[in-house]
């Protein structure tokens, strides 16, 4: 979303680094528009309502989110704990 602090925070302290992660090998980050329609194929618990939320995907269904950015040590494992959910291991 335009202006979103908490998205810059997060496309400066995780963006660059994410996708050499183990956790960004297992979850490619894919970047929608909050007020588009979502892409084919994928059906969501609910619609986003705030940026940014990292939705965890599998077989075209959500099976995890994380609203909101709480920094980047809270980040990770946050994001490790739903992928192992969702089935996405091991990771490194």
């Amino acid at each position: 979303q335009p202006g979103c602090l908490y998205c810059a925070r997060w496309n400066a302290e995780v963006a660059p680094e994410y996708p050499l992660t183990a956790e960004g090998r297992a979850a490619p980050l894919r970047r929608i528009d909050l007020h588009a329609d979502l892409p084919a194929g994928i059906t969501l618990a609910a619609h986003p309502v705030f940026t940014p939320t990292f939705v965890v995907i599998r077989d075209g269904v959500e099976t995890g989110r994380l609203e909101g950015y709480p920094g980047e040590d809270f980040f990770w494992p946050l994001l490790g704990s739903l992928l192992r959910e969702a089935g996405a291991s091991p990771l490194d």
